[in-house]
């Protein structure tokens, strides 16, 4: 049996199809996959990062509500978006460029 991804706390049908986009069909291959190579997958295939976008999924994926990140537990996260995102999304552009993507000055698409 398998269990629709919307089915998650915080999680409704646009994380479910972006998740079906990359691969993921189920709450528990969610689960299995976890909140940051999950997240990967999305940057890989397009998904434009964003910050509360992830911790919203982590705190999903522990059954919490999405504004329940705050303090040292906020900033040890965007530590590792930081990193999940250079890794899966600015891959290929300088330092200049990932800087004005993320001042959002750039144009995107």
């Amino acid at each position: 049996m398998t269990t629709p991804v919307s089915t998650i706390r915080n999680l409704g049908p646009a994380y479910e199809k972006a998740f079906a986009d990359v691969g993921i069909h189920c709450a528990e291959d969610l689960r299995s996959i976890g909140a940051d190579d999950a997240y990967a997958r999305l940057l890989r295939n397009g998904t434009k990062p964003h910050f509360i976008g992830y911790y919203v999924l982590v705190m999903a994926l522990q059954n919490r509500p999405w504004n329940d990140c705050k303090g040292g537990e906020k900033k040890a996260l965007r530590v590792k978006f930081d990193a999940i995102k250079a890794a899966s999304f600015d891959k290929g552009l300088d330092a200049f460029e990932q800087i004005m993507d993320r001042i959002g000055v750039r144009p995107t698409g």
